[in-house]
């Protein structure tokens, strides 16, 4: 198989030219053509066959997530990389169908974490053999949590529940319904409710992909899961995790990103 043609566009002279430089420099790239201006960008894509756009999020006239939902109509569109230095436009960016989220500056190795994706995505049908079956589904587990409030058990759907923070031995359950308490360790509730849409992104906490709404960067650089119940603290070794998990939901469709 040959490689990628790509076109890189940044409306930023020095950082389109670094970009440039290190799509030549991958093994995995035949051809790079870069534009300056996401008009410029269109009429190429318009004129020619990419295999893969780079594209930033920040431009004058037509935005990358303007431009991205564009290149979604085409019949054979490129796969989109966005390469930004705003981290709070993950959310939004895999909402369109992006393949990848680069922060600037670009490692060479995070650049070639994104080429390895865009070759998995690749038609292989040819050389691939037949399909294995679909995995037998598993039963669901721990759909509805018991609660016990005033002498009385109530139960919490999984469905209610936007993130889920330990205490201790207890985790505490923020429903639309409001707080609850349970007795459980999060390890095991993630073992639980991992397979339903739950990621442990914290020590501390769980977080439905669902609920997510954005990203933001808190007050000293770290990263949030923002809820429509308040935001979720994302330690930096299972901010990866999240980006990829959010990306595959919404090229699944699963999530509302209009919320």
């Amino acid at each position: 198989m040959s490689g990628f043609a790509v076109l890189a566009v940044d409306d930023v002279p020095p950082a389109l030219d670094d970009l440039c430089r290190l799509l030549r420099a991958a093994p995995e790239v035949d051809e790079v053509v870069g534009a300056g201006d996401p008009i410029s960008a269109l009429r190429m894509i318009q004129n020619g066959r990419f295999d893969a756009v780079f594209l930033d999020i920040s431009m004058p006239g037509l935005d990358g997530l303007e431009l991205a939902a564009l290149l979604a109509k085409l019949s054979e569109p490129p796969a989109i990389v966005f390469v930004t230095a705003y981290e709070q436009h993950a959310v939004a960016a895999f909402g369109v169908g992006a393949v990848d989220y680069l922060l600037k500056p670009v490692r060479a190795e995070r650049l070639s974490d994104a080429l390895a994706r865009i070759t998995r995505m690749r038609p292989t049908a040819a050389a691939a053999g037949p399909a294995e079956p679909p995995s037998p589904p598993t039963p669901d587990a721990m759909a509805a949590l018991p609660v016990e409030q005033a002498g009385r058990t109530r139960y919490v759907r999984r469905g209610e529940v936007r993130f889920v923070e330990a205490h201790g031995d207890y985790v505490r359950l923020h429903a639309m319904s409001g707080v609850h308490v349970v007795r459980m360790p999060i390890s095991r509730l993630e073992e639980y409710w991992e397979p339903a849409g739950f990621l442990r992104v914290h020590r501390s906490f769980l977080v439905s992909l669902d609920a997510v709404r954005e990203l933001r960067s808190d007050s000293v650089g770290g990263l949030l899961a923002h809820t429509e119940l308040g935001d979720v603290p994302v330690s930096r070794r299972h901010a990866r995790e999240l980006r990829d998990r959010l990306l595959a939901a919404a090229k699944r469709g699963q999530l509302d990103w209009r919320s």
